[in-house]
């Protein structure tokens, strides 16, 4: 039986939402192993003179612990 970990982080992005979280489950390819899910929890993005200019997404990530 497995026992898995969820954590939390944040990707950015200024090209788009989806590309934000594609980066944050980049980065956690990284240095985490046997990731098994991926959950978007919300949608952010910083906006300058009436333009977004970066996109965020705060995603839990779920992988097995060894």
């Amino acid at each position: 039986m497995a026992v898995s970990k969820l954590i939390e982080l944040i990707g950015n992005s200024t090209v788009g939402w989806e590309d934000a979280a594609r980066h944050a489950l980049t980065g956690a390819s990284k240095s985490l192993h046997g990731i098994s899910s991926m959950e978007v929890v919300s949608w952010t993005a910083k906006v300058a003179e009436g333009e977004i200019v970066e996109y965020t997404a705060l995603v839990k990530i779920a992988f097995v612990v060894d």
